[in-house]
């Protein structure tokens, strides 16, 4: 997980999550008021191999205690009813592969 403060005018704070094929990236972004919002990017690679496939989601501060419940509710059912015997610990820490590697492979 990479963690860095951006200097564009309107990205205060990133945090990046590299989860295999996919890229993660939760930015805290600043409006013309001062008010700060969440953007969440989902990036993979397309299968063609030309160039990447972007999700993006912008979450409000008046949903984030909503949406981090909800989220946690559905991770936890899924750890626990649908499938308590996967070992979600196993993709902790970054596969075994650093940045450049990770990019030339896939």
């Amino acid at each position: 997980m990479d963690r860095y403060y951006r200097d564009e005018p309107n990205e205060v704070f990133s945090h990046k999550v590299k989860a295999g094929k996919r890229t993660y990236i939760i930015d805290v972004r600043a409006t013309r008021t001062n008010d700060y919002y969440i953007t969440i990017t989902e990036r993979k690679r397309r299968y063609d191999g030309d160039g990447f496939d972007k999700q993006k989601i912008h979450l409000y501060k008046e949903d984030f205690n909503k949406f981090v419940r909800g989220l946690t509710e559905t991770i936890e059912y899924v750890k626990t009813e649908l499938m308590p015997e996967y070992d979600y610990d196993r993709y902790d820490g970054n596969d075994g592969y650093d940045d450049w590697d990770y990019e030339q492979r896939n």
